[in-house]
């Protein structure tokens, strides 16, 4: 038994250095300039961080396309911008900044990633009961997912909302062992989350619905305690981002507003290949996964976006086809990456069903279940709502907080099959070292050292 234990402490110490390793080189080899919708972000910093640190001025349509963006997100980059403005001696402060900032912004995003990571490790600690933090089947499973490096690697708000929700559900699982007893420090607790998730992207406002639902639930006997606990949060939460929503209301007339016309919902608003691709194009997924095939297939492109890089805008990007590296076969390595990934995404769909069907008496695991639930079913009618031909609002950072959810609460029953027969969880998880070890490209920026400049 202490040879498995060091099997597993050798596969996660592994893994771990390999993380900070992958972290580091995308910082050296990747410019978030290259990102979405980079130049609008970049707008979106530039017109904020002039007005800082005297006030806080959003920028408006006219200013970026990202206006609608909440502003957390770009307040590090924002302060960093301040920053670089004071000591660079440029006559282009705004421009000679960026890739510093950018830069900058990059080895903080990192950090949070860790950050993140330690928190969910530390709530998987206390829900398994366990004597050690080391959870090599949540470290793995978490690792294999691309998206996350490009995430990370971008000017964008989501990475900020998935450390948000770690921290979300880490005070649930307390509040949920202390039988929902009202506790004013909770609350605030809860209203400060509920606003930092609030203020870091509108894709955070589809993790509150659960929290709504779950008050009709039958296992929640004490209704008035429930409600001590969330209408104060809901409340905090309110003064710390509601400004901002009805500051975009006065501007738009919506609250949620988009930089596209929002279409009246209607499934007849995609064709049909949007929710089943006809074979020609299916056969794409494993063939060829990079733009432009897989033409605005929904679940075809999210797949390969999250394990791979469809849209192209990491691994290689048709701007800079001549300048780019690898950008001729690397489909044909994408395609290997979307079958081995077969069996990774059935290991995280399989333990996601054993866990909930054990644990599901858990408020927790309610919770993760509707947040999931509730995320991508909350996607899937933006992406009807807003219709694009070439499927461009389609990419798996947008909902990187589903894919965490799924691995977290995956990753439960996978751990404790370890105790139930060693043989399969050991056999589970070399195999899944082997298609990390494959797929292990897919982390890493391919755009050559200095290719900015």
């Amino acid at each position: 038994m202490k040879i498995y234990k060091n099997y597993y402490k050798f596969i996660f110490i592994g893994i771990s250095i390999s993380t900070i390793y992958v972290l580091i080189y995308n910082i050296f080899h990747y410019s978030p300039i290259l990102g979405y919708d980079a130049e609008a972000h970049y707008s979106y910093v530039d017109y904020l961080s002039r007005y800082l640190p005297r006030r806080i001025e959003l920028p408006t349509s006219a200013d970026t396309r990202e206006f609608f963006s909440p502003p957390f997100g770009y307040l590090i980059p924002s302060a960093f911008q301040v920053i670089c403005r004071n000591l660079l001696e440029s006559n282009n402060l705004l421009e000679d900044c960026r890739p510093i900032y950018g830069n900058a912004t990059q080895v903080f995003q990192s950090l949070i990633y860790l950050v993140i990571i330690y928190i969910n490790l530390l709530t998987l600690k206390i829900f398994n009961k366990s004597k050690t933090i080391i959870n090599t089947s949540y470290l793995l499973l978490i690792s294999l997912l691309a998206v996350n490096y490009r995430t990370i690697s971008m000017i964008r708000g989501e990475i900020y909302i998935l450390f948000f929700l770690s921290l979300f559900l880490f005070f649930i699982l307390k509040t949920e062992q202390n039988n929902f007893k009202y506790n004013i420090k909770i609350s605030i607790y809860f209203g400060l989350i509920i606003g930092g998730i609030a203020l870091s992207r509108q894709w955070g406002f589809l993790l509150f619905l659960p929290v709504i639902l779950l008050l009709f639930n039958k296992q929640i006997q004490n209704k008035l305690e429930y409600l001590k606990i969330w209408i104060p949060s809901a409340l905090i939460g309110f003064i710390l981002s509601g400004w901002f929503y009805i500051n975009l209301y006065l501007q738009t007339n919506s609250f949620i507003a988009f930089n596209m016309n929002r279409t009246s919902f209607s499934l007849a608003n995609q064709p049909l290949s949007f929710y089943f691709p006809t074979y020609e194009n299916f056969k794409y997924l494993f063939y060829k996964p990079i733009r432009p095939h897989l033409d605005n297939q929904f679940f075809s492109i999210l797949y390969s976006d999250l394990w791979g890089d469809y849209w192209g805008y990491f691994s290689f990007t048709s701007g800079f086809l001549s300048t780019g590296r690898d950008q001729l076969i690397i489909g044909d390595y994408f395609a290997l990456v979307n079958k081995f990934s077969i069996f990774t995404f059935l290991t995280i769909f399989i333990f996601y069903i054993y866990t909930y069907k054990k644990y599901k008496s858990s408020f927790l695991i309610k919770y993760i279940n509707l947040a999931i639930l509730s995320t991508f079913i909350g996607y899937l009618i933006f992406a009807i709502s807003y219709p694009v031909p070439t499927g461009d609002s389609i990419k798996a950072t947008y909902i990187i907080q589903g894919f965490h959810l799924l691995v977290f609460i995956a990753s439960i029953y996978f751990e404790k099959l370890k105790q139930q027969n060693i043989k399969i969880y050991n056999t589970l998880i070399t195999l899944l070292v082997l298609i990390y070890i494959h797929n292990f490209e897919t982390f890493l920026s391919h755009f050559p050292l200095n290719f900015y400049s």
